[in-house]
């Protein structure tokens, strides 16, 4: 059973978004999705990122929550 990773990296995020890592850093650095860095990588929490497409899910529903 594979444990649950409570902070990604931006590949693992790629992945899970389905998205281009290139993509993914891009929107990192210029703030879009929340992460910090440890040493010279970036990591995001999986709850930030949780919470990041909820709140694109609401603001494309009309801020209605779905």
């Amino acid at each position: 059973m594979a444990k649950i990773k409570q902070v990604m990296t931006v590949k693992d995020i790629a992945e899970y978004l389905d998205m281009h890592p290139m993509t993914i850093y891009k929107f990192v650095k210029n703030g879009r999705i929340p992460a910090f860095k440890v040493g010279t990588s970036w990591r995001i929490k999986r709850e930030s990122i949780q919470k990041w497409i909820k709140e694109r899910e609401q603001s494309a529903n009309g801020g209605e929550a779905i």
